[in-house]
């Protein structure tokens, strides 16, 4: 095995690079293919001015990446954070052509961001910021080209303002432009939930594929924002046990089940999860060391690297984070033989529901929240099994079986297409 830097390994780009480049050789991918698909489409770097509430002009600087058009317009989140570098935008821009592949819908893969810290500005600040940065991005993004949704420190109220910048230049209401907008404005009920109930769904198949059972699964999960929050309470209340919950300000642990019904409520009042009277207090980097049946990293990239691996102690690890598990971690985790469900299919709920709101707004018709979880439970049950029996197959770990079905999909489609000519 290649010796590289701490620097190199955690850096999003070289981590999606490797993966990609090990499926492909495995694939026999042919070198132009791979040309094609190893670099992004399209790399937009904007500076948008913005005037703050203080009367002074601010700059700051945006990305969108889209990575691949093949398979249909491309899709993917918008994050707002003072971390965001244009080698992690293009990093998850892959990894979202991979994800829309992976489960099997008709979009190619994009990511965008924009370097600032959300919890510095106002509201004011941050609409007139999304609205400058929506106008920059008006010739690149649509329906039929690109459509963003919410991401880290983005939310529906975003959306909503994404949506009406761009009708306002469109001269029209063009509601399929964004997903995961509020439901008044075209948006799709179960949106909210389906990243933590697509986690639920693959859960399930893992724990009944291992023969397990859920009432004896016990799951610790780092991160408790929109999508670590939903699984915790979906899984528990599908009779799993909740033992750990670790957030960036500390962690907290309960041998025999956190109610997560409770600390929801108490999590909007005291605005974290610390000091929750039901469960003691735990160190965030041990707790995800703790022995458990199911991990669930649901918050960044980058949480389990060759420094704390070895040390990692579960069954199954549900990656809901993108990116969590570097490549150089992979390699430990299959001689531990633990059971990995891969970001790109793990975390794909998200972008099949997105898919449903795009199709619901195009419609102009909009579905009960039960049809759109049992058409989400649908395609995530067949993609996790293409992706096992592909593993199988193979004789591949999960995370590369992931990685060739859904670049042979997208090579297939280029093929196809005749973009050879």
């Amino acid at each position: 095995m290649k010796t590289i830097s701490l620097e190199q390994e955690i850096n999003p780009w070289e981590a999606q690079s490797a993966r990609f480049k090990l499926a492909a050789q495995k694939l026999n991918l042919d070198e132009g293919l791979w040309k094609v698909l190893q670099y992004p489409n399209r790399e937009l770097i904007v500076h948008i001015p913005v005037s703050m509430d203080n009367g002074k002009l601010e700059v700051f600087t945006g990305f969108r990446v889209q990575h691949s058009i093949a398979r249909g317009p491309a899709k993917g989140g918008i994050r707002y954070s003072p971390d965001v570098t244009l080698d992690e935008v293009r990093a998850l821009a892959s990894w979202m052509t991979w994800k829309c592949a992976v489960v099997n819908i008709p979009f190619g893969g994009a990511k965008g961001g924009v370097i600032c810290d959300p919890h510095k500005m106002s509201m004011g600040e941050l609409e007139r910021m999304t609205r400058r940065y929506t106008a920059e991005l008006i010739e690149f993004i649509g329906p039929e080209k690109d459509v963003p949704a919410p991401d880290i420190n983005t939310n529906e109220q975003v959306m909503a303002w994404m949506m009406d910048t761009y009708s306002m230049h469109m001269r029209q209401t063009v509601t399929a432009v964004v997903t995961g907008k509020p439901i008044n404005i075209g948006g799709s009920r179960g949106r909210r939930e389906a990243t933590g109930r697509g986690i639920m769904i693959v859960c399930d198949e893992a724990v009944k594929k291992l023969g397990m059972r859920p009432e004896s699964t016990r799951v610790i999960i780092q991160g408790f924002g929109n999508v670590g929050s939903n699984a915790a309470q979906l899984m528990m209340r599908a009779g799993y046990k909740v033992i750990g919950i670790i957030e960036v300000d500390g962690a907290i642990y309960n041998r025999n089940g956190i109610n997560i019904d409770s600390l929801i409520k108490y999590r909007e009042r005291v605005r974290g999860v610390v000091g929750f009277p039901e469960a003691e207090a735990a160190d965030p980097a041990e707790l995800l060391l703790t022995e458990c049946e199911i991990l669930i990293p649901a918050a960044t990239e980058n949480q389990i690297t060759s420094q704390n691996v070895d040390r990692i102690k579960c069954r199954i690890l549900a990656e809901g984070a993108n990116g969590p598990t570097t490549a150089t971690a992979d390699e430990v985790l299959a001689d531990k033989r633990v059971f990995i469900i891969p970001d790109i299919l793990c975390n794909a709920g998200g972008v099949t529901t997105s898919y449903f709101e795009w199709v619901q707004d195009r419609q102009g018709y909009f579905w009960k929240e039960s049809v759109v979880n049992d058409q989400l439970e649908d395609i995530m049950v067949s993609a996790f099994n293409d992706v096992v029996r592909f593993a199988e197959t193979h004789q591949v770990n999960n995370r590369i079986a992931a990685y060739m079905l859904a670049i042979d999909r997208v090579a297939y489609t280029i093929k196809q297409r005749g973009i050879y000519a």
